[in-house]
Formats: C-alpha cells, sequence, structure tokens
C-alpha cells in the first residue's frame, strides 16, 4: 500500500486563557491516503475545527501544538519555518473556510482574489492568471462566469461565494483539502450542488479531503471513513458503513439518535430527554376563523416578484412549514406577515383584522404587536452584544408592555427564560459569553417573554448541533403545546418541517408550488420542484449501510 499522505500522531493542541493553559486536542491521531475522504464529526467545541487549523498550521498566536506531530507527504511539518508553509499552503495544502462571505476580501474582486493565488505560487503574467481564474469559474460551474469576474463578494449568493472558495482552494491543484463546514446555511438543493462539484473536483484531481461537519447525513453520503470527536478527543472511526451500521461509542450513538433521518419523530430526537406530555386543547367555538390568514401577496424588488401572489393560513396552535431554496421568497414572506418590511400587493389578515394596511415602520404602535413575535435565523447577530440576556428577554416587556425594572420584570423575564430552558444563573451573561445553542434560547425566550399568539421561526436551528437542535425543536413544540401556540416555520431542512409542521407550503421563485399536511408533502409529492429538494437532502439510515455515498 502506498504511504499515507497525512499522518496525525498524538497530536496536542494548548491555548493561553486568562484562566490559564486550556488543552483543546488531547493526543488525537488518524490517517489519510491520496484520493480518500475523511469526515471529521462532532459538535461545537469537540475540537473538529482545532484539528483542521493544527494541521493547516493556522493557530493562533493564543494557540500551540504542545505535543505529537504532523506529517504531510512523509515530512514532519509540525514544526516547519513560516517561509515552508507559505509555500505549502495553497499549492499542497488548502482550505475552504465555513463562512464564506468572512473569508473572502470584501474589496477586491472575484478575479482579482484568485488571481492572487495564482501568482502566489506560479510564475506567470496577469494576463495568464486572468484565463486561468476564469477557467476555475468555468470548473466550478458559476452562472455566466465573465460576469462575476468582476463582481465583489457582497453581488454574489452564499451558493456563489461557497463556489469562488473552492475555485482559490484548488486553484494550484492541491494533494490535500480540508473542507469546515463548506455546506452550513447553505439550502438543501445548492448544498447537494456544491458537495457534488467538490466530490468530483477531487476525484479528477486524485486530492484527499477532510471534511468537518456536524451533519451526519453529509458525511455519511460523501465521506469513505469517519472520526467522531468530542471535548478535544477522537472517540471513534472507521469505515462510514461500519461505523453507521454499529456505532460502539455512546457519544456517537448520541449523535446519531438526535440526527434527523426521513422516518424520525421528535421523541426520537430526544432520547432521554423527559417526555412531552399532551395538552389537550378543547375545540374552538364553530364559526371560528383562522388566527392568520395571508392573502395573495406580493412584493416586488427592481420590478421582480420576490413574493407572487401567495396565500395560506394558520389556526391557533397550528403549524406550518414554509420550505423551498435561497431566493425562494421564504424570509421576504414571513418579514411581511411580521410587518417588519411593506407589501406591494394583497393583505395580512390576524384574529379577523387586517394589519397589512398598517406600514412596517408603524407597526411597534399597534396593539397586534405583542402578539406576533419572531424568532431570527443568526442568535448571535440577532442579539444586542451590549445588552446580557436578562436585558435581551426584558427589552420586549419594556417597549410593548411599558414594565419597569422591578420584581414583576424579573419574574417575567426568569419565567420566560425557564420555559425557553435558559438557566437563571445566565441571564447576567452577554452574548460572546454565551454557546450557540444557549444564544438561540435567549432569541426564544425573548420572542415568547410577551406571550404571543403567533410565533414566526426563520431558520432557528440552522448553524446548531444536532443535539442541540433536538432539544430545542422540543421546546418550541412543548411551547406550541401549552400556549396553543401557532408557529409559522421558515426552513431548508424538510426533516425538521415534517416533525414541526401539521402543513407545508413550498416555494419556488416566489409562488407557491406545492401546499397540504405535511406527511402528505413529504411522502406523496406531486411537484418535481417538492421532489427535487427532497431528493436532495443528506441521510442515512442508522444501522444501515448508506446506500447512495459519493466517493470522491
Amino acid at each position: 500500500m502506498t504511504a499515507p499522505l497525512l499522518q496525525v500522531e498524538d497530536l496536542k493542541v494548548d491555548f493561553s486563557t486568562r484562566n490559564g493553559i486550556v488543552r483543546a486536542l488531547h493526543g488525537i491521531g488518524f490517517t489519510l491516503h491520496a484520493g480518500e475522504t475523511l469526515g471529521i464529526v462532532g459538535e461545537s467545541g469537540s475540537g473538529k475545527s482545532v484539528t483542521s487549523l493544527a494541521v493547516m498550521r493556522l493557530l493562533d498566536r493564543a494557540g500551540r501544538i504542545a505535543g505529537g506531530r504532523v506529517l504531510f507527504q512523509g515530512r514532519d511539518i509540525t514544526r516547519a519555518a513560516p517561509g515552508d508553509l507559505r509555500s505549502l499552503r495553497g499549492a499542497a495544502m488548502s482550505m475552504i473556510f465555513q463562512n464564506p462571505r468572512a473569508a473572502l476580501n470584501p474589496i477586491r474582486t472575484v478575479a482579482q482574489q484568485i488571481m492572487d493565488v495564482l501568482r502566489a505560487h506560479r510564475r506567470i503574467d496577469a494576463a495568464e492568471a486572468r484565463q486561468q481564474a476564469l477557467d476555475l469559474l468555468k470548473a466550478v460551474r458559476i452562472r455566466d462566469p465573465e460576469r462575476r469576474m468582476s463582481a465583489y463578494p457582497n453581488e454574489l449568493s452564499g451558493g456563489m461565494c461557497q463556489r469562488v472558495m473552492i475555485a482559490m482552494a484548488i486553484a494550484c491543484e492541491p494533494a490535500l483539502l480540508i473542507a469546515d463546514e463548506p455546506t452550513t446555511g447553505l439550502d438543501v438543493t445548492t448544498q447537494k450542488v456544491v458537495m457534488d462539484l467538490l466530490a468530483g473536483l477531487t476525484a479528477e484531481r486524485g486530492m484527499a479531503v477532510i471534511l468537518i461537519t456536524h451533519d451526519l447525513g453529509l458525511a455519511a453520503r460523501y465521506c469513505g471513513a469517519i472520526a467522531v470527536m468530542e471535548q478535544g478527543r477522537i472517540v471513534e472511526q472507521g469505515p462510514t458503513e461500519a461505523l453507521f451500521r454499529d456505532a460502539q461509542h455512546p457519544y456517537t450513538r448520541r449523535l446519531i439518535a438526535a440526527s434527523p433521518t426521513r422516518r424520525s419523530t421528535l421523541a426520537d430526537l430526544a432520547q432521554g430527554a423527559p417526555p412531552v406530555e399532551p395538552v389537550s386543547r378543547p375545540p374552538p367555538p364553530p364559526g371560528t376563523g383562522p388566527l392568520l390568514e395571508v392573502q395573495k401577496l406580493v412584493k416586488l424588488y427592481s420590478g421582480t416578484r420576490a413574493v407572487d401572489d401567495v396565500s395560506f393560513t394558520i389556526s391557533a396552535g397550528g403549524s406550518l412549514g414554509l420550505v423551498g431554496e435561497s431566493g425562494s421568497g421564504k424570509t421576504t414572506l414571513s418579514r411581511m406577515i411580521c410587518r417588519l418590511i411593506d407589501a406591494d400587493g394583497g393583505d395580512v389578515v390576524f384574529q379577523g383584522e387586517s394589519i397589512g394596511h398598517i406600514p412596517a415602520r408603524d407597526f411597534h404602535k399597534a396593539p397586534q404587536r405583542r402578539d406576533v413575535q419572531i424568532v431570527f435565523q443568526d442568535p448571535t447577530d440577532s442579539l444586542n452584544p451590549r445588552f446580557t440576556a436578562f436585558d435581551s428577554i426584558a427589552h420586549p416587556l419594556r417597549r410593548l408592555e411599558g414594565m419597569r425594572d422591578g420584581s414583576a420584570l424579573t419574574a417575567r423575564v426568569t419565567e420566560a427564560a425557564s420555559r425557553a430552558g435558559l438557566e437563571p444563573a445566565l441571564l447576567g451573561r452577554f452574548p460572546h459569553q454565551l454557546s450557540g445553542g444557549q444564544k438561540a434560547r435567549v432569541g426564544i425566550a425573548r420572542a415568547v417573554a410577551p406571550r404571543p399568539k403567533l410565533l414566526l421561526l426563520d431558520e432557528p436551528t440552522a448553524a446548531l448541533d444536532v443535539s442541540i437542535q433536538a432539544v430545542i425543536l422540543q421546546l418550541l413544540d412543548r411551547l406550541r403545546r401549552e400556549d396553543d401556540l401557532a408557529l409559522l416555520f421558515v426552513s431548508h431542512d424538510l426533516n425538521v418541517v415534517r416533525m414541526m409542521c401539521d402543513q407545508m407550503v413550498v416555494l419556488q421563485a416566489g409562488k407557491i408550488v406545492e401546499a397540504g399536511p405535511s406527511m402528505r408533502v413529504f411522502e406523496a409529492p406531486g411537484a418535481e420542484y417538492t421532489r427535487t429538494l427532497l431528493d436532495a437532502i443528506p441521510h442515512f439510515e442508522p444501522n444501515a449501510a448508506p446506500a447512495d455515498r459519493v466517493d470522491a
């Protein structure tokens, strides 16, 4: 057998903090041969990204390799000189970072950034570098590549930015490619296109790949072997089929149990959690209308219909999922409903009264404002960095109910935090002192504190680990049952929508292409577009070998 391309042996990494030295990696090890794809899976804080940065020798000043070694192409690079590392990075080993918008330079065009990589490692003139940059954009199948050459990152979609990152990563045909959560935040069809593209390119060029992800379905589909990390240790590793068929470590089994499959229920995802007792609700009085009516809503941007004649209803205590690709109109529609932006046509009727005619800038004064709340996609961006968790939850109570500081406000905030599963000891912390799951709970507590009747959720679990996602979904379902709370769930994760929502609406290019009971749409989709969305979901069935794995 040929020698390994990459050998990681007993690798230990320490970080200097205010509280002393913290060990992030506790002697991990693995090998990777040319043409192989290794998936490193685990939750936030497990050490996945630290592993990739240590292999690339990109640890920041606070981090250092405290033991073990990294051998690349038979050479120990653990303590290689900076000049040697510069010649390796980009040319022999390359990395696709998690957030392409943050990784790309906002003030340089796409062409300039790809040319920078090429000219850093090859002696070519500007004209040749420009032609190679164009060829790379064509290789990653970016739409209208000639025009995209002069575009800046802010002018591109998330999927296009990720393709640009891939083009830069493969520009010098590296032997090793590390992809750190390369599809987080992408819709399922764009994710499939990006991952299929990556698998095809690496197969064509014989590259070895390390795929870092918290999505076990993605790892099952695209990786030949899996390493499972927990708290800086590899607790289990082996061939993908064998590991998913017969996981040995309790942590691996918990991750598998918390990962949605095509047959999962909320109860399946929360093994060991207290069962949610059904709440018996009396039937609505005869003649009771829906809580929310969306009537032929239209939204125009630069003459294009971002939302085009959309209508549906939600009853009190009901749940409806809005699904579709990025750009399908999901978020625009939800923001019109909660009156953050104005519609260009149609109406929104809440409890029998039109709220669509109220200008978005004035809706905070309307009596319905406290009854319609929203949980935003990114809990970090939606929380004020200067507010403690307490103040974030108290903010809508102060503004919408005029509550003043005192025992009554403290009681309401504490109650909302408790119902969202947020420990009282965390209420004094600022967002940067909270984990992703804790910030998500603050966002939910803030939204339920005014005791609304309708809760809009815009991709509330998109960036969360699978075990945290399972807990948050259980929490939302319990709140819906206890409060007779209606949910409008915006998501590109059809498995989550199937579990959470009674009804489903599928949007494409601003139009409804299919609607109906979630189970019926999921099991017998009528529209070709819906079938495309369902087929794109990366999935695995525990205790069965994944049949559709893509070998890179």
